[in-house]
């Protein structure tokens, strides 16, 4: 099994009533007929991976001339760049073929993160009506009553301030490589199918990254797993932190954030979020012009969980939880 392997379930085709927004996703029936109506290749976004890895590339080489200030916002911007590259990988971007996506997305520029299980984890978490629940959405940021019971109360405590976005931001980034680390940890210690070799491969492409950087570039590793990896990590938690909230119907779970500026294209316009669940298989640059043209229906669709920016997050939750860590069909 080598990096371009995919390991994708089969996600279903939705359909609103007449006259509604279609739901679709890039492992619907009618993706091959999609598929023909695309260019061979999305230029837009291929120029997006170009200027990341050239970046990077600049970054990691020229780290000494650039002032500390300004190394670690940029090192962090084209890394966590670099992982809305890959969610437009998993979607069936640049190209129409797979094995060219998963090519172009697989280099592990955050080292923790595998590719394969990265678009494994997010196609399932594209089961809508499965959205936040803590066993079933792999993205879910809740916990179920048995989690939540075996916590001593300190952790409860860390889980509580996770809640927050100055937690999100801050001890957001360890919390979630760590729980994801030790979750795969046990699938390659259960020889669950296929892990074992996409760690393998995986373990190669962080050799290769770490060889680049330290032994070549001259990095220390540790400015390169904090400036790098974890301000990076920190930066992809500003955009998920609040794109999910419970709500008894599945499509009211999933949030809106306007005006997302400069963000808004280091995300890839994935802060539209209730368009990028509807419509999952829509380039990027495509979404805004669709947003604004059906902007009424999708405010109506998710009950009006629209925020205006990512500043008006930071004002609503900077210090204050955005919902309690325990999933609310258990409390």
């Amino acid at each position: 099994m080598g990096p371009s392997t995919a390991l994708a379930p089969a996600l279903r085709l939705c359909k609103l009533p007449a006259g509604e927004i279609e739901i679709d996703t890039d492992m619907s029936s009618s993706s091959a007929t999609r598929r023909s109506r695309r260019p061979a290749v999305e230029w837009p976004t291929a120029a997006i991976a170009a200027l990341i890895y050239c970046a990077w590339l600049l970054l990691t080489v020229f780290w000494e001339w650039i002032p500390l200030w300004l190394l670690v916002p940029l090192g962090a911007w084209f890394v966590a760049w670099h992982s809305s590259l890959q969610h437009e990988a998993m979607h069936g971007h640049p190209t129409l073929s797979r094995a060219v996506n998963t090519a172009l997305a697989w280099p592990p520029l955050s080292l923790w993160l595998p590719y394969s299980v990265y678009r494994l984890q997010h196609l399932r978490h594209h089961r809508d009506e499965h959205l936040t629940d803590p066993l079933e959405d792999p993205e879910s940021a809740y916990f179920t009553p048995a989690m939540w019971a075996r916590m001593p109360r300190s952790v409860r405590l860390v889980m509580r301030f996770n809640m927050t976005l100055a937690g999100r931001l801050t001890i957001g980034p360890a919390i979630m490589i760590g729980f994801f680390l030790a979750d795969e940890a046990k699938r390659v210690i259960a020889d669950e199918p296929g892990r074992r070799a996409i760690w393998a491969w995986h373990m190669v492409g962080v050799a290769a990254v770490i060889v680049w950087v330290v032994a070549i570039c001259g990095m220390p590793l540790w400015l390169y797993l904090l400036g790098f990896v974890y301000a990076g990590t920190a930066l992809t938690r500003l955009r998920s932190f609040a794109e999910h909230r419970f709500a008894d119907q599945p499509e009211k779970r999933t949030a809106i954030v306007e005006n997302g500026g400069l963000l808004g294209l280091l995300y890839l316009n994935n802060n539209l979020h209730v368009l990028h669940h509807i419509r999952p298989a829509v380039a990027w640059y495509r979404l805004p012009a669709l947003y604004r043209a059906s902007r009424d229906q999708f405010v109506a669709r998710n009950g009006g969980l629209v925020y205006d920016g990512y500043r008006d997050i930071a004002r609503r939750y900077l210090v204050a939880e955005h919902d309690d860590p325990l999933h609310p069909r258990a409390r």
